[in-house]
């Protein structure tokens, strides 16, 4: 069932976003069966807000909150705070999935 997970970044740590980033990247990989989005909140001029969605397709809430405990931006305390939401799939990518 997908989950919705919503980070928001601590104020002033963009260097450690930075400094994350790489590790972070390795384990979107890892873990890219699980993701049916994600990607960094940014502003209409492109700079990063400080934060990121993902959309992950996993069968439990317990397993969506491991899934984001291991993300390495979690490891670096990066996040101020993170809301996890059940999401109903109702299209992704042109299908309709009601």
């Amino acid at each position: 069932m997908p989950y919705l997970i919503e980070t928001f970044d601590k104020p002033g740590h963009q260097d450690v976003r930075k400094g994350a980033r790489a590790a972070h990247l390795e384990f979107l990989e890892r873990n890219k069966a699980k993701l049916l989005a994600c990607g960094a909140k940014l502003a209409d001029d492109g700079t990063d807000l400080g934060g990121g969605i993902y959309i992950v397709d996993v069968d439990s809430r317990a397993e969506a909150e491991a899934l984001i405990a291991e993300d390495p931006f979690t490891a670096v305390d990066l996040f101020e705070r993170v809301n996890i939401t059940r999401w109903r799939k109702a299209y992704l990518d042109g299908k309709n999935f009601l």
